[in-house]
């Protein structure tokens, strides 16, 4: 395969390597970085602004096991389909297709589908980024409000590895999967956001504000870390 470099040139690995790696050249990294990347099932390795071929080519092979190991490991890339059942907030809906009808809504335990079934992945994800929106703002807002901070905005996206941040201005990103997780545990992903609005940081005082709102925040945190990759298999 192909160890591409992002700033356009290409390091041609294919007879070393079976499997994929992007290579990130910065004048920022001082060593050499390696990394997965869930949502593309590949590797990706920062190297510093001056490393040379031989010097990349060493470190993968050093970690070509833990790289072929990793991947193997992660879940299967898929689709939604009709019939499938998904946890939407907490509450599990059966993915129902409806060809003679339009649009994409819940109707009690259903998710119902409509138009072209080739298109029913893609509907799904919209709808569920939409739902991610709308809901998690509500609920970040009522968070923020227990502790005596504002919110400017809620932002949904299709972050790679990152499940929320908060930026200083009082932005706040989720990652859209986050909604097929276990109800606590989009609870305390908003509780973690939320508390970095008033402690910008991973102090003790920061952990202590997410204990206040979320108890039981240390269960949802290790779910997160060990169950949080497989639902990076909707892509």
């Amino acid at each position: 395969m192909k160890i591409t470099l992002l700033t356009g040139k290409t390091f041609d690995f294919s007879k070393e390597f079976p499997f994929d790696v992007k290579v990130k050249k910065t004048s920022v990294a001082k060593k050499l970085v390696l990394r997965i990347d869930t949502k593309d099932h590949c590797a990706i390795l920062s190297i510093p602004k001056y490393c040379l071929r031989k010097q990349a080519l060493k470190f993968l092979q050093e970690n070509e096991v833990w790289i072929i190991n990793t991947l193997a490991n992660l879940p299967k890339l898929s689709n939604f389909a009709d019939g499938d059942e998904i946890s939407v907030f907490g509450k599990i809906y059966k993915i129902c297709h409806e060809n003679k009808h339009k649009g994409t809504r819940f109707e009690g335990d259903l998710l119902k589908v409509g138009g072209d079934k080739v298109f029913l992945h893609r509907r799904v994800k919209d709808f569920l980024k939409k739902e991610a929106v709308d809901k998690l703002a509500e609920i970040s807002i009522k968070t923020a409000e227990k502790i005596g901070v504002k919110i400017a905005s809620v932002t949904v996206k299709d972050t790679k590895s990152r499940w929320g941040s908060c930026s200083t201005k009082g932005n706040i990103n989720y990652n859209w999967r986050i909604v097929l997780a276990p109800k606590e545990v989009i609870d305390y992903l908003v509780c973690h956001e939320v508390s970095h609005l008033k402690h910008p940081n991973h102090s003790t005082d920061f952990w202590s504000t997410v204990e206040s709102l979320c108890p039981s925040y240390k269960d949802s945190r290790n779910w997160l870390k060990t169950h949080g990759k497989e639902l990076y298999k909707y892509n």
